[in-house]
């Protein structure tokens, strides 16, 4: 099953685009045979304001059909075979499977994320600490922790798990993702304590979704409902931030995928979403190093996704590098420049339920007391470690909400500028991993594709006392800009050519920024001839070439060509080397 969706994300990052898609009918539903029953998402047009929710004529099987308003949509169970006959039907946009979804997160060991991003100096200088900020978490669920306050700052549970009775983490994931957001390190602070286990944001308040059951499966669904449900408490809740360390491949273009549709309304809403980018970082089967394997809906250009930094268990930064599991973009389908921002991501502490399913399976991740405290203790009642991008995304997630904090006003376009304006780029070009396990090394580049606009600073974001050009500049008119920056090109990378995109700094939301990128091959060679769309936001495309061999691109020059922020048109000259 792995290898078929390892093919068909292949095949689809090296198709045209997708937004003029013909047929009605999700490509992946011809893979499955005709006699067999799918649970579905049938999308209607907007248009249509009467859904028959008694099923879908004598095509429906399903017994708990379930409507989805704000994508004006109904999940049902239908017959393969039965598909093209509905999609005859003109009130219909879309069907699609309602896919799988997992979590993002793997077994690994300790290290000093909070430290290393300056979350304990947004505390000490800055005052921050997401107090008030209401932030949505959707998936396997929540504990009954210390570190959470739970009785006070998770202010609102719902489990969408079928036949589960509540929304207590089973698996052991939602709880870790959560403590990296809001955990106040309540349970490691102890007389002897040498570290302290806690949280980005850890005063900020929890909504909290199980999605995710207890092998951390669920479904588009259940995840759809969970985002309509948090832009509906976005105003009583305070909700300005949503985490989504969840995805599944990408299969169409994030124009017409159900969840990718979800995360578009909620930022529109107004909620800032951040989502991880995926573990395919070592997926070479086809060649492609790990490029194009960015999940769904971190592929939708209005989120923010997250890719991971493994900061080698050290506050150093001279030994931080790219984690190589991280997925790296450009997406499948549509070729956006992802991931946004690198967070760290490997060998995390953070919070657990103990007795979940990662807690049995897994007990060397048991985080013992004396790894953070003097005492030689070797019980483990409080902390767990994972690594994963899905550890990254809730880094950024609190950072966001740290931003929020101090100034309310922002927008979802404005934090998502920000917190790119400010990453730093002071990763090496290229480093090396090698598996403990298989022996494997593994070999990263410092490209737009693999750390996006650099890694998370906290500090720098904070510090800011003027309001950033660009697309935080929404009020006003055209302006020019310029700067250097020598993170975000290695120009390493191969049988990568000319791209234009959704770019490093700005959302699709309100900003649609192409960058070109114009670079020559080291030895003169440029083969196949090939003319691939790489294209931005506002649907512009431009050709891409392809390097022959071994050649490698020299570092070029990224020209921003445009940047339309309501309607404005914003100049750029940046030039990268």
């Amino acid at each position: 099953m792995r290898s078929a969706v390892a093919f068909f994300a292949a095949a689809v990052l090296f198709s045209g685009s997708a937004v003029a898609q013909s047929s009605k009918i999700a490509s992946d539903l011809a893979l499955l045979p005709q006699d067999a029953n799918v649970s579905v998402i049938v999308r209607y047009h907007p248009s249509v304001k009467r859904i028959p929710l008694d099923g879908h004529t004598a095509f429906s099987t399903a017994l708990n059909r379930r409507y989805l308003p704000r994508l004006n949509a109904v999940v049902d169970n239908l017959k393969v075979a039965d598909l093209k006959e509905l999609e005859k039907d003109p009130d219909i946009a879309f069907i699609s499977p309602d896919r799988k979804v997992r979590s993002f997160g793997s077994n690994g060991w300790p290290d000093y994320g909070w430290l290393m991003v300056g979350a304990g100096i947004a505390s000490s200088t800055f005052g921050l600490d997401g107090r008030g900020i209401g932030i949505a978490v959707i998936d396997s669920g929540y504990t009954d922790h210390a570190d959470l306050s739970a009785s006070s700052r998770i202010t609102y549970r719902l489990n969408l798990v079928p036949g589960a009775s509540n929304a207590e983490d089973q698996y052991g994931h939602g709880a870790h993702v959560a403590g990296i957001i809001a955990g106040d390190g309540t349970e490691s602070r102890k007389p002897d304590s040498t570290y302290e286990v806690r949280g980005i944001a850890p005063q900020a308040n929890l909504a909290v979704f199980r999605v995710l059951d207890a092998d951390g499966a669920g479904t588009d669904s259940a995840v759809i409902e969970a985002i309509y449900r948090t832009i509906e408490l976005k105003d009583t809740l305070n909700i300005r931030v949503l985490n989504l360390s969840l995805g599944r491949p990408v299969y169409e273009s994030h124009e017409v995928d159900p969840l990718c549709i979800a995360v578009r309304q909620a930022w529109e809403a107004g909620i800032v979403v951040v989502v991880a980018a995926g573990n395919e970082g070592r997926n070479n089967q086809f060649g492609t190093d790990g490029y194009g394997t960015i999940m769904s809906p971190g592929n939708s250009p209005y989120v923010i996704t997250v890719g991971a930094l493994n900061t080698s268990g050290t506050l150093a930064l001279e030994d931080d590098k790219i984690a190589s599991y991280s997925s790296k973009g450009p997406t499948a389908i549509d070729h956006i420049v992802k991931p946004d921002i690198l967070a760290p991501g490997n060998r995390i502490l953070s919070l657990t339920n103990v007795g979940s399913t990662l807690y049995r399976r897994h007990p060397e991740n048991r985080v013992p007391v004396s790894a953070y405290t003097n005492s030689p203790s070797t019980l483990a009642p409080d902390y767990y470690q994972l690594s994963g991008t899905s550890m990254a995304a809730p880094m950024v997630t609190g950072a966001a909400a740290l931003l929020l904090q101090k100034d309310p006003t922002l927008t979802p376009d404005q934090v998502k500028y920000r917190l790119m304006r400010t990453a730093s780029k002071s990763l090496p070009q290229s480093s090396e991993a090698t598996d403990p396990v298989t022996g494997v090394t593994y070999r990263s580049q410092s490209d737009i594709f693999t750390i996006g606009a650099g890694v998370l600073n906290i500090p720098a974001v904070l510090q800011q006392r003027r309001s950033l050009r660009g697309c935080d500049a929404l009020t006003r008119g055209p302006i020019r800009h310029s700067h250097r920056d020598r993170g975000l090109a290695s120009g390493n990378l191969r049988r990568m050519g000319r791209f234009r995109s959704v770019g490093c700094l700005a959302s699709r939301a309100s900003c649609s920024l192409g960058i070109e990128r114009v670079c020559r091959c080291r030895r003169g060679r440029m083969g196949l001839g090939g003319r691939m769309g790489f294209c931005s936001g506002m649907g512009f495309c431009s050709g891409m070439g392809f390097c022959s061999g071994m050649g490698l691109f020299e570092p070029g020059q990224f020209r921003c060509l445009r940047d339309i922020c309501n309607g404005r048109t914003i100049e750029y000259a940046n030039e990268f080397s």
